[in-house]
């Protein structure tokens, strides 16, 4: 690559980032983001990137405000160091779920930070699976919001033999249903659930033929696994023969590896958007695929001004 190209990273996903460098044929860019010892988060950074196309790979998972504050923090220090253009690079945009007021006198915190984003220095965002598609819509600056699905598709074409039923958890995911349906010419099926406070969820039933088949949830993140476990209980008593799914953001906060442990899924395949949670590290039930082609591959065509629509497939 063209050495007025630098990735650097943050805490959050270290791991990833030096899979897309390795992609790139290019080191980290060298430089510390630490904390103060009141917990004020310190950046230094270890190289001129005066004229340079900077891209920081971090993506605002758990603990969020602290990525969040880390990534707002390096693009200030990236601006004031004369830098060309700044990428932030998202793989999982936190606080993507509250991009509405879904009640009174709640935040739409998606867009505040979409703000601060362009405020501390950002030219463009380049992101995958958001939770909504319209958030690119709170944004001033160019968005990239990349699909896991090609991704999943190749593990799923080698993973299942027979046809498959692929499912959404709820009516607002028929569309990505839908759209890892269509190329592997799979059935759909949809579970109607209703949603009785944050973080729960209450299954109602299912929408679809799903008896004696091999059903695959489809959803852009699994949290608590509650709804995904219930979404699997619910199909294995509508007579389901197996139960898998397909999450690209792999948050697995609160109990939900005991849930999953405890659950009729049979493998859960998630990304590594999120680096795995030590307590996850351990279950045989998740797999995880890498989206560092896919990224890689993205900031090649943004650096050379070229055209990523063909990786929004």
């Amino acid at each position: 690559m063209d050495s007025s190209i630098c990735v650097f990273t943050g805490n959050s996903n270290r791991g990833l980032s030096e899979s897309i460098c390795d992609i790139l044929g290019i080191s980290l860019g060298s430089g510390d983001v630490g904390r103060f010892s009141d917990g004020e988060t310190s950046v230094d950074i270890y190289e001129s990137i005066r004229g340079k196309d900077i891209y920081i790979v971090q993506s605002t998972c758990p603990p969020t405000n602290e990525n969040l504050m880390e990534l707002l923090i390096m693009m200030d220090a990236m601006r004031r160091a004369s830098a060309k253009r700044i990428t932030a690079v998202m793989p999982y945009f936190g606080y993507a779920r509250q991009d509405r007021k879904a009640s009174p006198r709640t935040p739409i915190t998606a867009k505040l930070v979409a703000n601060l984003l362009a405020v501390s220095g950002a030219d463009r965002v380049l992101t995958m699976d958001l939770h909504a598609g319209q958030i690119q819509g709170f944004f001033d600056i160019p968005v990239d919001n990349l699909f896991a699905k090609p991704v999943m598709l190749e593990y799923l074409k080698k993973r299942f033999v027979e046809k498959i039923v692929i499912v959404s958890p709820d009516a607002g995911g028929v569309e990505r249903a839908r759209a890892y349906a269509k190329p592997i010419e799979a059935d759909l099926a949809i579970i109607d659930k209703r949603r009785v406070v944050a973080n729960q969820a209450e299954v109602m039933h299912i929408i679809g033929d799903v008896k004696g088949k091999e059903c695959l949830i489809v959803d852009d993140m699994v949290d608590t696994a509650g709804t995904l476990t219930k979404g699997a209980d619910a199909l294995v008593k509508a007579g389901a023969k197996m139960v898998s799914a397909c999450c690209t953001h792999a948050v697995l906060s609160g109990p939900a590896i005991d849930r999953i442990n405890a659950s009729p899924l049979e493998e859960v395949i998630v990304t590594d958007t999120i680096p795995l949670r030590d307590n996850a590290k351990g279950c045989e039930k998740i797999h995880v695929l890498t989206v560092a082609p896919l990224l890689g591959e993205a900031i090649k065509q943004i650096f050379a001004d070229g055209s990523v629509s063909a990786l929004f497939l």
